[in-house]
């Protein structure tokens, strides 16, 4: 059986749902970005119990087929840009199409209809975001993040940047303070 779970965007997620799930007595068999695989399905009780658990630590237990979907979509995403050690370069549509198994139109108008926004402009903002970590780290030049990331150029990763953030990337860089968003609030 497997359980779906919204909000889990790191290995400190999985490890937090993991423990949720152990001091409930249920034993996963694995736990993934998004998702938790069980041997046994959980009493009613248990379900309710683990869901108020989870939601006081700001995750969310996806019922229907279509928020799943939402869900599939922005971990393949995160994963994608945030967790992935080479160079960015693929095609989204294909990529997503491909892990999803669905048609890139349906899942596109599905989470533009959901969310609110294009899987383009939550793909970006999470572009952004890993460049804004990447700029603090300060261990790339631009033109390496620029290619990490799979910008055509310093110029457009520069231009995408000062659309979203409304900042260039030198004056974010030279910013103090808390500078990033969390990525699950994105």
């Amino acid at each position: 059986m497997v359980i779906y779970i919204k909000n889990m965007v790191c290995s400190r997620c999985k490890m937090v749902v993991e423990q949720v799930f152990q001091e409930l007595n249920l034993l996963p068999e694995q736990v993934l970005l998004g998702e938790v695989h069980l041997k046994e399905a959980p009493t009613e009780k248990q379900v309710n119990t683990l869901k108020l658990k989870l939601e006081s630590l700001g995750f969310e237990i996806i019922d229907d087929k279509k928020s799943k979907l939402i869900d599939a979509i922005k971990t393949q995403i995160i994963e994608l840009i945030h967790h992935r050690k080479e160079a960015l370069h693929i095609n989204l549509s294909d990529f997503l199409s491909r892990q999803l198994k669905h048609d890139y139109s349906y899942l596109s108008n599905l989470f533009s209809e959901k969310e609110g926004i294009t899987i383009e402009k939550y793909f970006i903002t999470q572009k952004i975001e890993k460049v804004k970590e990447l700029l603090i780290y300060d261990e790339l030049s631009l033109s390496e993040i620029a290619y990490q990331l799979n910008y055509s150029s310093v110029a457009h990763l520069s231009s995408q940047f000062k659309k979203v953030t409304g900042l260039t990337p030198s004056f974010f860089k030279n910013l103090k303070g808390n500078k990033r968003i969390e990525i699950e609030k994105l």
